[in-house]
C-alpha cells in the first residue's frame, strides 16, 4: 500500500510538472505572437462577453487599432506624464514609484496605484479585471515577458489600443472619436491631456464633465508633458 502511494503521488507530480510546462510554454508562444500581431480582443473583453459581437460590430471591439504613429504625439506624451514617467528607464517595475506609494501609505495613510504602463498592458490583454493575489503574482509575471519579448514602442502601442477608457470603450480611438469626435491621430495638447488625466478612473470620470480634480490633473500633465520623450 506504501508503494502504491508514492506511485500515484509521483504520477500526479509528473502530471502537474507536465500541465504547468505546457502552460509555460503557451504564455512564451503567446506574448511572441503578439509582438507581431494586433490582437482582435483581450482577455477583459472575453470575460465581458463581447465577443459575441464580431461577427457583427467588429469595430466595437478592437477594429479601430491604430499604430503608435499613427496616434498623437500630444496624447503618447500625456500618458506617460500621467501613467509612467520612468516609461523608458526602468524594465516593468518602477521601484522609486512604489518607494514613494508605500512612504504614501504609512505617512499619510494614502493609497494609490504604482503600476507602470507595461503592468497596466499585461492587465488590459492578458488577464481577468477583478483584484486577486493570483491576478497580482500573474501581472507581475506577464509584465516580465512583455519587456523581455516587446520593444517599448510596441508596449506602449499596445496599451493606447487597449486600456480602458470608460463603459465600452478600449483604445484611444474610441474614447476619442467618443469624446472629441475626431480620430486621436488629430487630439490637440489639452484634449489628449484630458484623455490621459482620467485613466485612473474611467468609469468615474469623464472628459466630457471634468471634475475640479481631474482639471487640475490636466494642467500638471500638460506642464509635465514638456519633459516627456517622444516615443515611436
Amino acid at each position: 500500500m506504501p508503494g502504491k502511494k508514492r506511485t500515484f503521488g509521483r504520477r500526479l507530480l509528473g502530471w502537474m510538472l507536465i500541465i504547468l510546462t505546457a502552460l509555460w510554454a503557451l504564455t512564451l508562444v503567446q506574448v511572441f505572437l503578439l509582438r507581431f500581431l494586433n490582437p482582435p480582443l483581450t482577455v477583459p473583453m472575453l470575460l465581458e462577453g463581447r465577443w459575441r459581437t464580431l461577427p457583427q460590430r467588429s469595430e466595437r471591439l478592437l477594429g479601430s487599432w491604430r499604430p503608435l504613429n499613427g496616434i498623437s504625439p500630444s496624447l503618447r506624451k500625456a500618458v506617460l506624464a500621467g501613467e509612467d514617467q520612468r516609461f523608458l528607464r526602468h524594465h516593468g517595475f518602477d521601484f522609486v514609484e512604489v518607494k514613494a506609494a508605500l512612504r504614501d501609505m504609512v505617512e499619510e495613510s494614502v493609497y494609490r496605484g504604482a503600476s507602470t504602463i507595461t503592468m497596466q498592458t499585461a492587465r488590459s490583454v492578458f488577464l481577468w479585471p477583478s483584484r486577486s493575489f493570483l491576478r497580482k503574482i500573474l501581472e507581475g509575471y506577464y509584465t516580465v515577458l512583455l519587456e523581455v519579448f516587446w520593444k517599448k514602442e510596441r508596449i506602449l502601442e499596445v496599451y493606447l489600443n487597449t486600456v480602458d477608457w470608460g463603459s465600452g470603450l478600449r483604445g484611444a480611438e474610441t474614447a476619442s472619436r467618443k469624446y472629441f469626435h475626431k480620430s486621436c491621430s488629430r487630439l490637440t495638447a489639452d484634449q489628449a491631456a484630458m484623455l490621459a488625466a482620467i485613466l485612473p478612473n474611467p468609469h468615474r470620470w469623464s472628459p466630457a464633465k471634468p471634475n475640479p480634480w481631474v482639471k487640475q490633473r490636466q494642467k500638471r500633465i500638460l506642464v509635465d508633458m514638456r519633459k516627456m520623450p517622444l516615443v515611436g
